[in-house]
């Protein structure tokens, strides 16, 4: 496994194998790795000849300057479960690589369509732009045929294949599913910021998501989402920013059943840690 910081040098490593029509796919990280990445790093091998992932802790997305500050960091158990996984390249730049005139900012705003300021771009006005943004370089640096990406920030994938149609890029991007621990919690680098009674506590989250699922077709819309809402709103030390059953191309709230994607997406502040989940209502 190769470890690169900067993008000249990865290029010289990966430019060759482009020539030689190599099928490289992407996996791009912000560190404090899990089981889900792992899972993606499983998949991209399945559909590449080279699996990249990138480490980087992007300041542009990051709306609270606080959160930026606290985000984990444990690069030498990154590197040591990436290793084992068999991944080919771990690209970890430095802010300044990526961001020549940082702190300064770039000069970067794209139309993302409407939900850009839906759910999450409510919540964390600007955070998509600075999403998009960096993908976008890693993407430039990398030129990946094949980029995977998990399903739990399921409206940052929406937003990053919008921004692949605005640019008309030659990228495949794949979702992958959820990986959950044992009792339905999604996994999530936030995690270990939950304190004991918190982790207890945000098993509602997906508790509220599998009741939505599994009524879907007996309650009315209306009735899913104000048992769901209660379900979390009686749960001590959670606080709800928000819970809706979308429509997974608009994210705007579904008014029938017969919409073609539905999804239930939650948020919520579970003590001091923000979580988000969602899950797919037809498969």
């Amino acid at each position: 496994m190769e470890i690169i910081h900067t993008i000249s040098a990865l290029q010289l490593v990966l430019t060759p194998l482009q020539k030689t029509n190599s099928k490289i796919a992407l996996v791009p990280t912000m560190g404090a790795l899990h089981k889900g990445h792992l899972s993606l790093i499983k998949i991209a091998q399945q559909y590449a000849d080279i699996v990249v992932c990138s480490i980087f802790v992007n300041p542009t997305q990051f709306t609270d300057p606080k959160d930026l500050e606290k985000y984990p960091r444990p690069l030498e158990h990154d590197i040591k479960m990436l290793n084992d996984a068999g991944c080919d390249v771990v690209f970890m730049p430095t802010v300044k690589e990526m961001y020549p005139s940082f702190p300064k900012p770039e000069n970067w705003h794209i139309d993302l369509g409407n939900a850009e300021f839906l759910l999450e771009g409510e919540f964390r006005k600007g955070h998509y732009q600075g999403v998009t943004q960096i993908v976008k370089k890693l993407f430039d640096a990398v030129h990946p045929d094949i980029a995977f990406f998990g399903q739990k920030d399921f409206q940052q994938v929406l937003m990053i294949k919008n921004m692949v149609n605005y640019f008309n890029m030659p990228v495949e991007i794949v979702s992958c599913p959820i990986i959950r621990e044992e009792d339905g919690l999604a996994m999530s680098s936030r995690n270990i910021h939950l304190s004991k009674a918190d982790r207890k506590n945000a098993l509602v989250l997906s508790k509220a998501l599998h009741y939505v699922k599994d009524n879907f077709k007996q309650l009315s819309l209306a009735q899913l989402l104000e048992d769901a809402k209660k379900m979390i709103n009686e749960t001590n030390g959670v606080d709800l920013d928000y819970f809706t059953i979308a429509d997974g191309e608009t994210l705007l709230p579904i008014e029938t059943k017969t919409t073609k994607y539905p999804i239930a997406l939650v948020a919520a502040k579970v003590g001091e840690t923000r979580l988000i989940d969602n899950m797919l209502l037809k498969m």
